[in-house]
This record gives C-alpha cells, structure tokens and sequence, in this order.
C-alpha cells in the first residue's frame, strides 16, 4: 500500500508543527521547539504522533492490541523482538541441518507474532531488521534454493553493498583544508538539495579523497554514466530533487545487482518489505528491485512521500535509511525535526547518523571530481532494443539467435534471477541494439515450446556433427533429425544448426500457503498452472488451505496440460527424448518426470527421492536392462 495524496494530507498538519521554522539552506539548524523544558506541542503527543503516522504510512489498517506507542511499552517491545529473534534463529538451525519444513514453520510462527502485535515493523530497528530476513525466508526463495537449482537456472551472482562498508565506519577529524574548498563549491555548483559542510560531512569528504574511499567513490561515478541520464528523467518526473541520485550512489555504487548483509537489493537497496509497497515484483525468476528504472521510479515515489511527510530533504534521507516511524519517534522523543540535532543526540542508529552526511560528501566530489582529486572515466549506457516475448526463453538461446554476448544480456537484465525469464506474456527482454533482427529471425528455428531447452549452434572450422554432439551431449541422429539432415551430411562453416539438447533436472519445491494465496497466483509464482497444482497436491477445488504445503515441480521438460508433471513453464510442451538412440535417455509418457542422473546417485536414492520403487523406476527407463546407471543418464520417472 503506498502513501499517496489524502493519506500524506492526514499528517501534514502534525507535521506542520514538527517541522514549523526549518529551513533547508546551506547552514541553518532550526529547533522545532525552544531549549527550555517547555511543553511538547500536541503534534508530538505520543499517541496522536502513533496514530498519525498510522494512517499516513502503509501499515496495518485495522490497529491491534499494543498498536500506539504509549499502549505499546518498550518492555513490551523488547519481549517481542527477543522471542521473534528466538524463533527465527531456531529456524536458521533447522534451515542449515536441511530440515526444511519445520525451519518454515518456525519462521511461520515468528512471523506470526509479529503479525499478531499489530506493531507496525518499522517500529523498531531490530523488529524491523527482523521482519525483513522472515520476509526473505517466508515469502522468497531461500527455501526454494535449497531444494536444488535447475540446470541453466542458477541464481544470478550478486555484489556487496557498498553502504555496508561506509555507513558504520567511526573516521577521524577531518582535513579542515577541505572545509574552505567545500564552502567555496556550494557557491559555485549547482544543487538542489541543501548541502552543508559541517564536522561529519568533513569527515566523509576526507575520506573519500583518502586511497581506500577515492576508489569507492571512481567506482561510482564511473558507473553513474551508465544509468545518469535515466535517473535523472525519472526524478524529475516524479518531481524530487536531482541530487538524490548520490543516495543510489551511496547505497550500491548503482550495481544493480548490489545486495547488503540485510537483504536490501538493487540501486536503491529496497528491502523486500518496502520494495513490495512499491509494486517491485519478486518471484523466482525475477526482483525487479534489480530493475534499474523501475527501482528508480519506485525510490523516487518513495522519497517523495516521506517528503510529503517531513517536509525536510535531511530527514527523509534518515527515514529513507531507518525507516520513516524511528525518524518520527526521534522527534517526538527530543522535540527537534532537524537532522542535525537527533545526530547530535543520538537519536538515530549510528548507521543513519553517518548516512546523511556521506550523501553530502558524495555530492560534493561528484559535483568536482577532478578538484578532489577524483579521476572518472564515466562509462556509456549500452544502447538497447527490446523485444516483448510471448514465451519463455532460455538466455543462452536467445545469445545463440541474436549475437549477442551472454553477459551482456545478463548485464541489460539484471532484474532476471536466472537465465531463464518468466512466463509472463508481453515480458520485454533487453538488447544489444542491432542484435534484435537476428534474434527473431534465427530463433525461428526452434519450436516455441523448446525455447527453454534447444540451442542454436553455428559451425565453426574443422566442426562437424561429431564434435557438436559431444559439446551438448546428445546423439549425431538427434540433431540429424532436429535439422532434417541427410545421414552423414557434411556442412559448412557458418551454418545455424539447432540443437535438441535434453531437458533440464526436475526438482521438487515446497511452499506453504499464505494468507490471501490463491492456486493462480502461486502457479504464477513458480510459473506452472494452477491445474498442475491440484494435479500434483491432490487439490480436488479451487483453494488451497492456508498452512498447507504444497509440492512444485519446476524445471523439466515443460508441460502445461493438467495431466503434466513437471514444468520449467506452463507454456511449454512435454519433451520426447529426440532420439531413442541418445544414450541413457528414455522415452516418457505425459505422467513422467525427468531425471538427470548426478554423480554418486544410485537407483535406490533416486526411487527414495521421488518415493518409487527401484522396479519402478527400472521398469520406466528399460535401457537400465542392458548397462548400469550412469552419471549424465535422463531418467523417466511415473508417479
């Protein structure tokens, strides 16, 4: 739920008063209160400031017991967020001894209590830090990933967040040389955010000409060049200040695929909580938290709300860090809607006392690099075309059909957790511009419902059918076949061969149903259908029942009829092996699942896996009847 318009309205006039005198130029502290122990206006009323702020942020319409800060003791809080702690690190040890369903049920029951106190979770740094590592457990993939990934599917490399390394740093004084210099650019540069020069910003200026933080700072501003333009179009469509792009440069040095120690991702480091406010999807294919120019115009709605709320550019980077009801209980707890004053007191977590000022400094030197002694060579963004597809497709295809290099279609990509994307219809696939036409007329070759498994091949020099077999290890018949070619057939350098190669590993998921779950929208989660649901799990109508755990196949051969077991992506088709010649490969019937044979499995494992019996499992693949199993064979599996 995002705060919009009327929902801002409700606060503005308590915020009126908190934020009465303050002025955002360059070196004015304005106290929202005198220094006497005078009264505390009644906009800062505890439980008028809870009940505000309720309405205002995107939290829980119908308040439970202990919703208001006054109902809601600190004792009371600190009872929670230590059986919260209890039970998600009861979890961790059930997760890390593989014991995957009772490690959910724990983190069920956590988050449960969460839920149950109706306190809202930014109410707490730590109920907060908390709620989001449930989160990535209870409604990410975590689980998911430890149930085994997919052949082509594994999950896309991350980076650290540089916000992790210099938000907690304790620096010295800073060089008071660059005070002057720094004074003398807020006259000169352009900006349109207020910026000041004070200890702390000093501190960071001085560390960010030092060896180690002048690296992290060119690594920054050498990505800018990549996403500025962007960035820059989209603040100013959503009307906030331009100068906030030094917040993406802060928060991930704008690595798209930058993730910090608490699970934030993405340029603008959205934890999964926030990032869903905001409508950044997330499923197993995807986090368009990684989406630079959807987590753009996410970010800057976001800025812009906790604007209309505070009123103040300082005070929104602090909330934008900690959470908008720690800045809000800050100032209700001192009296001051200014930055500087909670900082001088304390009133913020250290990380969000240090993140203001690091914004400023970053500013400051990407505004004159050179004159720090910064030396930038801003990279280009990559100029893109993009195709909407109307059926998932495998990367290292789309790589093989378009010219394009992989990394590449990963780096204009980076919102795809695999190198598959989703089965979604009209979903748009970035480019290298002049890559497109290639790609729609080659991939032509391949049937749409083998776009998740076939590849393109163009023989090289000195290749032939032998070698192209061996590389993708499948039979000389089968890509005869695939290709129509002529027994033995000779082909010249250049040519597009396609290639049939086997399907990818099944692999069995569980998750348990949520509140508010339906068969479609989990189906779409994992990219089957909801009729393969009831087909796998015995659902005889249309619901799931809360708490229930669903069994999930992904990653086969595709299927979407009801009567398919195993599915990559609902659009897809089962897959025949292509040759009843390809070694260890069997030929299966539209209730089987495929199996690709790791080394040290056995028969008896692989039966116990999929709870068969190992004549069953003989019975289905009847090559076993001639050799031993090997590493590299595809099973069929009835069940």
């Amino acid at each position: 739920m995002r705060v919009r318009g009327a929902k801002i309205g409700i606060f503005l006039a308590a915020a009126t008063m908190l934020l009465a005198g303050c002025d955002e130029t360059v070196t004015n502290h304005v106290k929202a209160r005198p220094p006497a122990a005078a009264p505390v206006p009644a906009a800062l009323d505890a439980a008028n400031l809870s009940s505000t702020l309720r309405q205002a942020l995107p939290f829980p319409e119908k308040p439970r017991p202990f919703a208001s800060v006054q109902a809601y003791p600190r004792p009371a809080i600190d009872v929670l967020v230590e059986k919260v702690q209890a039970g998600y690190n009861t979890g961790q040890s059930e997760f890390k001894a593989g014991s995957l369903d009772k490690a959910q049920a724990d983190f069920d029951h956590a988050l449960g209590l969460v839920v149950a106190s109706g306190l809202p979770p930014d109410s707490d740094p730590r109920l907060s830090k908390l709620v989001d590592q449930l989160g990535e457990f209870v409604h990410g993939d975590e689980l998911l990933a430890a149930e085994g990934g997919q052949q082509g599917d594994t999950e896309t490399p991350s980076q650290p967040a540089p916000i992790d390394e210099i938000a907690d740093l304790t620096l010295p004084a800073g060089d008071p040389r660059l005070a002057a210099k720094a004074q003398r650019e807020l006259i000169a540069v352009h900006h349109d955010l207020p910026l000041t020069v004070n200890e702390s910003v000093l501190q960071y200026l001085s560390f960010f000409t030092s060896t180690r933080g002048r690296a992290i700072v060119e690594h920054g501003l050498e990505r800018a060049g990549r996403y500025d333009a962007m960035i820059r179009r989209v603040l100013q469509e959503q009307g906030v200040p331009q100068d906030l792009i030094y917040l993406a440069q802060a928060e991930s040095a704008f690595q798209p695929q930058a993730v910090s120690r608490s699970g934030a991702r993405g340029i603008w480091q959205f934890m999964p909580y926030r990032g869903g406010e905001y409508d950044l999807q997330r499923t197993y294919w995807i986090d368009e938290r990684s989406d630079p120019e959807k987590a753009t115009r996410a970010a800057a709605q976001h800025l812009r709300d906790l604007y209309g709320i505070f009123g103040d550019w300082y005070l929104v980077m602090a909330a934008y860090n900690s959470g908008p009801l720690n800045v809000a209980r800050a100032i209700q707890h001192t009296g001051y809607a200014d930055f500087w004053e909670l900082q001088k007191r304390k009133a913020l977590p250290k990380e969000t006392q240090n993140y203001v000022p690091i914004i400023i400094a970053l500013a400051l030197v990407a505004k004159d690099p050179a004159g720090y002694g910064v030396h930038v060579d801003p990279q280009k963004p990559q100029p893109v075309e993009t195709i909407k597809l109307e059926h998932p497709i495998d990367l290292h295809l789309v790589a093989d059909a378009s010219g394009a290099d992989l990394d590449d279609l990963h780096a204009l990509n980076p919102q795809l957790l695999r190198s598959v994307t989703p089965n979604q219809f009209g979903f748009e696939l970035k480019l290298p511009l002049g890559t497109a036409k290639n790609f729609e007329e080659n991939v032509q070759q391949i049937p749409e419902d083998k776009w998740t498994i076939w590849r393109l091949h163009t023989i090289g020099e000195g290749e032939n059918l032998a070698s192209v077999a061996h590389q993708f290890r499948v039979s000389v018949p089968a890509i005869e076949t695939a290709n129509h070619l002529e027994a033995r057939a000779i082909l010249p350098a250049g040519f597009l061969l396609t290639v049939p190669t086997a399907p990818s590993t099944v692999r069995l998921l569980h998750y348990r149903v949520q509140k508010g779950d339906t068969l479609d929208g989990i189906a779409d989660r994992f990219s089957v259908t909801a009729e393969q649901l009831k087909h796998w799990n015995h659902i005889a109508g249309d619901h799931a029942p809360r708490g229930a755990v669903l069994r999930i196949y992904t990653g086969g051969p595709a299927g979407g009829a009801a009567d398919q077991t195993s599915s990559s992506h609902p659009a897809t088709k089962p897959t025949r092996a292509a040759d009843p010649a390809v070694k260890g490969v069997s030929q299966k019937s539209s209730a089987s699942v495929s199996h690709v044979v790791k080394p040290g499995e056995t028969l008896y494992s692989i039966a116990r896996e999929y709870g068969i019996s190992v004549a069953a499992l003989r019975q289905s693949n009847p090559f076993l009847a001639d050799r031993s199993l090997e590493a590299g064979d595809t099973l069929a599996v009835d069940r």
